[in-house]
């Protein structure tokens, strides 16, 4: 059998029985202590924070064109979740979210903080999300998906909502369920039905508008929603809302828009969407 040494003969490189010792400690580097101020950091407008899905290849990149205005710093944590959307798979988050929110440092004063699932918060409830994600930032406004939705629908004044899923059957069920007690009318559904989430996040732009266009030319409505927060949407949008003359969003557009609302930002941005100008 070759020697460890054997294997080094030649190379400057110590061994396990060949230790050096430093010429010199850090004790003995020479070091200048200088003086420094302390400004507001980041987020001196608003900080906002984000508890994003395990398996969500899109919101984070979407969120950061959406949030871009000068002040607003946005912060990020993962929650675990199973990559096969199922209605058990999604209440088992709510157990999690009071430790994936403590991940959100407390001691950066967040005026707002949102968990990124639509479809998990119609399953778990979005009063109880609320409440989990509280026990973590007592006090601090908290939103999802389906309340910025709805919110967001009330803001643009829709009331018939042309509405598009990439979940199974009963996922998108329950969501359609949950905006017409709210007070809305589903005028048509549309839905890729797929369960894993890794598919969903790959569903290429292309598909998704032309299922927009479907889903709006099918039945009269006053606009659309899209709902995941893994399918990538907003960059669409303004196209979209030209072409068939009716507001559109989406579970990433709608909730950027209503984190800033609730954090007191109500800069009008009509570029990124008839929403952007609502108050």
């Amino acid at each position: 059998m070759i020697s460890p040494d054997a294997l080094f003969q030649g190379l400057n490189v110590p061994t396990n029985n060949h230790k050096k010792t430093p010429s010199h400690s850090l004790a003995d580097t020479h070091m200048l202590h200088l003086p420094s101020d302390l400004d507001g950091g980041l987020g001196t407008v608003a900080r906002m924070g984000v508890i994003v899905l395990q398996t969500d290849q899109t919101i984070e990149h979407e969120l950061a064109s959406l949030l871009q205005l000068p002040g607003v710093a946005t912060y990020h944590c993962r929650i675990a979740n199973a990559m096969e959307v199922t209605a058990s798979a999604l209440a088992q988050m709510e157990a999690d979210l009071p430790m994936a929110a403590s991940l959100l440092p407390s001691q950066f004063d967040f005026d707002v903080v949102a968990y990124a699932c639509t479809s998990g918060s119609t399953v778990i409830g979005e009063q109880r999300v609320q409440q989990a994600v509280q026990q973590a930032h007592p006090n601090v406004p908290v939103t999802n998906p389906l309340s910025a939705c709805k919110a967001a629908l009330a803001a643009l004044g829709i009331k018939r909502v042309a509405f598009l899923t990439p979940y199974s059957p009963d996922v998108t069920s329950a969501m359609q369920a949950n905006l017409t007690e709210a007070g809305f009318d589903i005028v048509v559904t549309g839905s890729f039905d797929l369960t894993d989430d890794f598919e969903v996040g790959r569903v290429s732009p292309q598909s998704i508008a032309d299922a927009v266009r479907v889903l709006a030319d099918k039945q009269p409505c006053d606009g659309v929603f899209v709902s995941c927060t893994s399918l990538r949407v907003a960059n669409l949008i303004p196209a979209l809302e030209a072409d068939l003359g009716i507001p559109v969003t989406s579970s990433n557009h709608a909730l950027a828009w209503h984190m800033l609302r609730l954090a007191g930002v109500h800069d009008a941005m009509p570029h990124k969407g008839r929403l952007f100008s609502a108050v």
